[in-house]
């Protein structure tokens, strides 16, 4: 009985100090702490910083776009104008929405790449420390960490340039859409041009009889 214990008690002790042998080598991944995983979930939890399109046409402003220089990089259309006479005319400002959609667009890119340039910065900073971190690990649990944060991280600054692209593919698709609509207005206004003259003609024609004999003139 007591031979038993002993031998149950010497193989506990030795499973024990197996253990503390695996953990030496392995390292125990509840010990293992990371300064960068809160900036990491913190990037990764954030709102993205643009608008889809449907916002940006949404909130285009006809009168914006015709008081808009880009800090007087272009001239400025402004919202009326005068005739030689004198005459003070307003320019129809919802007409001129489709220019505003294409600005909001424009505006939307430069700041999503401000953005996105910051946080690469910051991401890559940590990218730095992780693999620095990585290469100094001693246990495996540190390791597997390591190697989580870092691929983890990869993820987060390649998500910076999908946000990019995304806000320059809605510029580009804004901008495509103004174009077919100034097409297809020329095509409706040439259509309606070619419409009015032909009935024009028709009316002319039923007025103005051509004659079909030559004229005779009275003779002395």
């Amino acid at each position: 009985m007591i031979d038993n214990q002993v031998q149950q008690i010497n193989t506990l002790t030795s499973q024990l100090s197996e253990f503390k042998n695996y953990e030496s080598l392995f390292g125990n991944p509840s010990q293992v702490a990371l300064s960068m995983v809160s900036a990491l979930n913190s990037d990764l939890q954030s709102l993205e910083p643009g608008l889809n399109l449907e916002n940006l046409v949404a909130n285009a402003d006809g009168s914006a776009a015709l008081t808009y220089n880009d800090s007087g990089i272009y001239a400025t259309v402004g919202v009326s104008f005068q005739t030689p006479r004198g005459q003070t005319i307003q320019r129809p400002a919802d007409q001129y929405k489709p220019f505003a959609a294409v600005i909001n667009s424009a505006s939307n890119y430069v700041a999503v790449a401000d953005n996105a340039a910051q946080r690469r910065a910051a991401i890559k900073d940590q990218i730095a420390q992780t693999t620095q971190q990585l290469q100094a690990a001693t246990t495996d649990a540190q390791v597997q960490k390591l190697q989580g944060v870092l691929t983890s991280l990869n993820a987060d600054l390649a998500s910076t340039d999908d946000e990019v692209n995304q806000a320059a593919a809605s510029a580009m698709v804004q901008d495509i859409q103004n174009r077919n609509d100034q097409q297809k207005q020329v095509q409706a206004l040439t259509e309606q041009q070619n419409a009015e003259f032909t009935e024009a003609v028709s009316n002319y024609t039923a007025k103005f009889q051509l004659l079909n004999e030559p004229t005779v003139f009275p003779t002395q």
